[in-house]
């Protein structure tokens, strides 16, 4: 099973109001030590990788304006998480990294650096969170007078990608190192490679600046649930991150990327599925129910709304949360938009049916119990979804990682279903056993 972190350098994620409970910690995500001491925590207790989320904008489109998110603390205020890595990299030796960076707002000839420098400061660690931005107001405050069209993006990351993989894998060879102090050459310049490169939104001549790191190509995730995100992710993504309340309509949208990666000539079984998932447990059954209840009692119905609003692109500052929501076009995440009004043919649902159910926290599966129930639970989430391991959200931070290391991973141990951390190898390798530090040899990075 993949076992993966899931948080935002931020005050809140999607642990909507969390930040009032007294044993919060995520108001600490200024401090580097915060960093330092949750890779430690994930490290310790087997974890694969921490998933960092990320946005490049204020959420303002709730009543056209950014006051209620503010107000609430609802993914705002922000900083980067690129740059907590290499922290957090020091202090570790197993645990992975996935960082998410939008394809709209960089160049890939810097990303590509940046991505290549973290490589090696992790001694092969890092992932890549391939994401395409949602939010106006990123666009606004970047350069663009509105955001650009939903697939226009893609196409945009299309050959962003492309640029990345020949600065990656093809711009330097791997004996193009010599590092001969008695010749005094240090690199070989005929195994280092200009691309080359003239396409529709970039043009990148030269050679890439840095030489190959250990992964060369971080791994790639990826979570577009969209028609074009969903092509996007089969040709691309090594790890996909499938969002859904019910373990139906994940297993859809895994069986689709599947379908889709076969006519891109990739295996199957070289792209791995995870999926969000929220964790209540404790040492018995009522306990963990009785840690539930207490933190519905925090749970921000509003922020929710707040957050939802501003990833779907729809002001529902009036909506009754009573009412269905019917499918619009918008120019943001059209996949969770279908988490509510339901895609063609689907049955629609409320607001209230998603964001308060009686059962879960917010709009990820939720599962509550002892450490043997949850374990049971997660197991059988995996066989249905046909899902390989979780995003687990932290609703608070860090007693969730704290209670699900105590509880679920021991149990998850004797099951065989988590194993010893290795040190020494590489994200990829960790992730996919049976294969290299590199890409597969089906994968576009590496026939680009």
């Amino acid at each position: 099973m993949i076992l993966s972190g899931f948080t935002m350098a931020a005050v809140s994620h999607i642990n909507y109001g969390m930040w009032r409970h007294p044993d919060e910690q995520g108001w600490r995500y200024t401090d580097i030590r915060y960093w330092t001491e949750l890779a430690t925590l994930l490290e310790e207790n087997h974890f694969d990788c921490l998933f960092i989320a990320d946005a490049l904008g204020l959420l303002d489109n709730w009543g056209s304006s950014p006051a209620a998110s503010l107000r609430r603390g609802i993914q705002s205020p922000l900083i980067d998480p690129l740059l907590l890595v290499s922290a957090m990299a020091a202090r570790t030796r197993t645990l992975g990294f996935g960082v998410t960076v939008s394809t709209t707002y960089e160049q890939p000839y810097l990303l590509a650096r940046k991505f290549t420098t973290l490589d090696h400061a992790s001694n092969g660690r890092i992932a890549w969170n391939i994401v395409t931005s949602q939010l106006e107001s990123a666009a606004r405050n970047l350069g663009l007078e509105r955001q650009m069209d939903h697939d226009q993006r893609y196409e945009r990351a299309d050959e962003f990608l492309t640029v990345c993989y020949q600065l990656w894998q093809h711009s330097w060879q791997r004996d193009a190192l010599l590092r001969d102090k008695q010749a005094g050459i240090y690199s070989d310049p005929a195994k280092v490679h200009a691309i080359n490169h003239h396409g529709s939104w970039f043009d990148v001549p030269d050679a890439h600046l840095s030489e190959p790191s250990p992964q060369r190509t971080p791994v790639l995730f990826q979570a577009g649930g969209s028609p074009r995100g969903i092509a996007f992710a089969a040709k691309h993504a090594e790890v996909v991150f499938v969002a859904g309340l019910d373990a139906a309509g994940v297993r859809k949208q895994v069986q689709a990327i599947k379908a889709q990666a076969h006519l891109y000539g990739r295996a199957t079984d070289s792209i791995k599925f995870i999926s969000a998932v929220t964790v209540v447990t404790a040492e018995t059954a009522d306990a963990a129910q009785a840690r539930f209840a207490e933190l519905q009692s925090y749970y921000d119905l509003e922020g929710a709304l707040i957050h939802y609003a501003a990833s779907t692109g729809v002001d529902l500052s009036q909506h009754d949360i009573d009412a269905p929501l019917d499918w619009r076009h918008t120019n943001s995440n059209q996949s969770l938009l279908k988490m509510v009004t339901g895609a063609e043919g689907e049955p629609r649902k409320t607001l209230r049916e998603v964001f308060l159910p009686h059962s879960g926290l917010g709009r990820q599966k939720t599962f509550v119990g002892s450490g043997e129930q949850v374990a049971t639970q997660l197991e059988q989430w995996l066989d249905e979804s046909e899902t390989d391991g979780i995003n687990l959200a932290q609703w608070l931070s860090p007693d969730s990682f704290h209670d699900f290391a105590r509880w679920v991973v021991p149990v998850l141990k004797q099951r065989g279903r988590v194993g010893e951390s290795t040190p020494d190898l590489t994200l990829r390798q960790r992730l996919f056993p049976h294969g290299g530090d590199e890409p597969a040899t089906d994968h576009p990075a590496v026939h680009t």
